[in-house]
């Protein structure tokens, strides 16, 4: 659900008094689940939701913990933070340079960074591939009773599957959502970006994200793949969890662009279809979903 940027510019105006931030001028560059807007001094203010204090808390400190180990990824202000306002989390990031979306190449320069690192000694959660997958469903409104049950069904499927999934990789700090639409290339190289799902567990996850859109939605070529698995090492797609990993994966692009359907008429096909790819109704994989938001 697209949130309104009038609000969001009452709490922002509140953050940037507590923070010591002049909010004349700001100009929002993303207003949707999380509110990312621009100051005139360089400095991106990410208003997350409310009740997310603990994650907004987690992202300042991997990010902080990612500068400290020479992983190129934004950086936060050296402020105390986040800030609460009007009963949200907000915290304040250095403004990247001109930039554009990442490459398949740019991810996984970044994972190769990122995987080798010692876990640290910082609140980081266990890996939960589900996280607000059961939320959506139920805010999913545009689907049908019939569609909303079989999703609630499967969630459940998956999550027990989950629970006794194979063994693989050592386990590791894991970005959680780890696509190119995270990964900002700009002059000097990628840039890891949203570290909201940042957590402890298989470094699998991160990379099954690469290989869906290959082996799901056709939004990576073979090729492509070929050249990801070789620069980092391993092919996911041949691990005996693959099918379970890719399986959540769908699962969640399909219950967020549901969610978002119920207040987008514009969305509503576009969920819809993914709902019947996962149920068998479509054409089969590579099926091609298209973005939103």
């Amino acid at each position: 659900m697209t949130i309104s940027a009038v609000p969001a510019r009452a709490v922002l105006e509140e953050a940037c008094a507590l923070a010591a931030f002049d909010p004349t001028g700001a100009e929002p560059v993303r207003i949707a689940e999380n509110e990312i807007w621009r100051l005139p001094d360089g400095v991106i203010v990410r208003i997350a939701r409310a009740g997310q204090w603990k994650a907004a808390v987690r992202e300042v400190l991997v990010a902080r913990w990612l500068a400290d180990n020479g992983v190129s990824a934004v950086r936060a202000l050296p402020h105390e933070q986040p800030i609460a306002a009007a009963g949200r989390p907000v915290t304040f990031w250095v403004e990247l340079p001109p930039h554009e979306i990442g490459t398949v190449m740019d991810v996984v320069t970044l994972l190769k960074q990122l995987h080798p690192l010692p876990v640290p000694d910082l609140p980081l959660d266990r890996l939960d591939p589900f996280v607000r997958v059961a939320e959506r469903i139920e805010a999913a409104m545009s689907l049908s009773e019939g569609d909303r049950a079989w999703l609630r069904d499967r969630y459940e499927e998956l999550r027990e599957r989950w629970e006794r999934r194979p063994a693989g990789l050592p386990e590791c700090v894991v970005h959680g959502d780890a696509w190119v639409g995270n990964v900002a290339r700009t002059p000097e190289g990628p840039v890891l970006l949203d570290f909201e799902r940042a957590s402890v567990g298989p470094p699998e996850w991160d990379l099954v994200s690469t290989a869906v859109k290959m082996t799901t939605t056709g939004a990576v070529t073979k090729a492509e793949y070929a050249e990801f698995c070789e620069a980092y090492g391993t092919d996911v797609t041949k691990w005996e969890g693959y099918g379970l990993l890719a399986a959540a994966r769908e699962l969640r692009m399909t219950t967020y662009a549901a969610q978002h359907a119920a207040a987008r008429p514009e969305w509503q096909a576009e969920a819809q279809y993914r709902v019947d790819c996962l149920r068998g109704r479509a054409e089969p994989r590579p099926w091609h979903w298209k973005g939103i938001m």
